[in-house]
């Protein structure tokens, strides 16, 4: 015992303590002439490879104490007074257990210390060697991988819709289009494919009647209802071809519903008929819950216009009433961008109620005789005095010419008393294929029929366009 002193001794003479293999430890010192106990508890130190603790880790020692102090502020080594038995120890404190090193220790099971040397005792044996002590870095926030838009994203990552077909296909690989005409098409063959001579005007403006026909509408469903006060004038016809030439040139889907309180005839203008009426889908309108439903009652003509027939028998046609048109226009609204309607002659009749009430755009068919025009001219002004005064000034009258051979009328003064009262004014020409009353196929019209139904729906289409814009 009084060389293990005198060995203490010369270690604090020294300013040097050195740790022994046991992990708390106690001695006797001699300082200034004072004999004390000094309790050399150490934590495990972060360097397994320096075996002595730094000059610096010791504090100077006064009378009857001694104390080191880490860089945190806590004790970790005491002197008590000399009259404590020497075998004795004191329990550790709180104020002995301060760590030496500033990192966070995850705390764990210790195992038992089975070595002789501070060096067994920090690298045990076994799989994990640093299971007694870790260290945890600061941690770094990742962005979680997830849909967000590119300003969101750091500067150097983009968001997939970025990959757009503008910025990836190579444009000079894609062949252009085969130009249309005999002479065009030649020079774009012998240059293989690489010159391409403008195509005629005539080809340019049936391009540009095209794309005016299947320009976007923005909203819900687009009612157009046909008027006319006169029967004979061709009101079914109007409907027919103006539901061909949209159906022909537009993606969505169009239909014309036959709303004659009358016996209808627009499911005949074409030559596919599904056997099914209006009346049909207002009994079966709670089982619609799909086009599937609807597909079978409609009929579909080779422009892809879909038509809903009216029913055959007078009788049961008398008691389909606004109610009914309301609910079959609802259904209609569901699944078609456009809505035609083929309307009655009776003006004051309750269909016509729900029909004017649904119109975004009427178009109104007169013929090319004094009463026929008269009849036309008089059913705008009776919609003025109605309540409809908005839908009279952005109507289109159709002069449609039934008769063949030549009119007495002027067609110019007919035009221009129409036009200062509507948006616009389209003429129909005379067609035998039409005259005959038969099934009407757009295909095998004259030309100038089957332009001036495309320019009406382009008309029709423009002023649903812009009563959209102003809404």
């Amino acid at each position: 015992m009084r060389e293990r002193d005198n060995e203490m001794s010369e270690d604090v003479d020294n300013g040097v303590l050195e740790r022994t293999d046991n992990l708390e430890t106690t001695g006797i010192g001699i300082v200034d002439g004072t004999t004390a106990q000094i309790d050399l508890t150490l934590p495990a130190l972060a360097d397994d490879d320096d075996d002595y603790v730094d000059d610096d880790d010791i504090a100077p020692v006064g009378h009857g104490e001694a104390q080191q102090t880490s860089d945190d502020g806590h004790d970790e080594a005491s002197v008590v007074p000399a009259s404590r038995p020497e075998d004795e120890s004191p329990a550790p404190t709180a104020d002995t257990q301060g760590d030496i090193v500033d990192a966070e220790v995850v705390p764990t099971t210790v195992p038992p210390v089975t070595g002789v040397t501070r060096r067994a005792i920090h690298h045990p044996a076994g799989a994990d060697k640093h299971a007694l002590e870790r260290v945890r870095g600061v941690r770094v926030d990742e962005e979680p991988l997830q849909s967000r838009r590119l300003d969101q994203l750091s500067a150097d990552r983009e968001s997939p819709d970025l990959l757009t077909a503008d910025r990836l296909i190579d444009r000079s690989r894609v062949a252009a289009p085969e130009p249309e005409g005999a002479w065009q098409r030649l020079v774009y063959a012998a240059s293989f494919r690489r010159v391409l001579l403008q195509e005629s005007p005539k080809v340019r403006a049936r391009k540009e009647l095209d794309r005016r026909i299947a320009a976007p509408l923005t909203g819900g469903a687009k009612f157009v209802p046909v008027l006319s006060r006169k029967g004979g004038v061709g009101k079914t016809s109007v409907t027919t071809l103006l539901g061909m030439a949209l159906a022909d040139a537009r993606e969505d889907r169009i239909i014309a519903v036959d709303a004659n309180p009358d016996r209808g005839t627009l499911a005949e203008r074409i030559e596919r008929t599904s056997g099914k009426t209006v009346r049909d889908l207002v009994r079966a309108r709670a089982d619609v819950t799909g086009f599937n439903d609807l597909s079978g009652i409609v009929a579909r003509d080779e422009t892809r216009l879909d038509i809903l027939a009216s029913d055959a028998d007078p009788h049961l046609s008398e008691a389909f009433s606004d109610r009914d048109y309301h609910d079959v226009a609802a259904i209609a609204a569901h699944y078609y961008s456009i809505v035609l309607t083929d309307s009655g002659t009776g003006i004051v009749h309750s269909v016509m109620d729900a029909t004017l009430e649904l119109a975004d755009q009427i178009l109104i068919v007169a013929g090319r005789s004094v009463d026929e025009a008269k009849l036309a001219s008089e059913t705008l002004s009776w919609l003025e005095t109605n309540g409809y005064g908005e839908l009279a000034r952005n109507a289109v009258v159709v002069l449609n010419t039934s008769r063949p051979g030549a009119s007495l009328i002027k067609p110019s003064e007919l035009e221009s008393h129409f036009r200062s009262r509507v948006r616009a004014v389209v003429t129909i020409p005379y067609d035998a294929h039409i005259a005959t009353g038969g099934p009407i196929s757009f295909r095998e019209l004259a030309g100038a029929t089957r332009l001036a139904a495309r320019e009406l729906a382009a008309v029709v289409v423009e002023g649903l366009r812009a009563a959209g814009t102003v809404r």
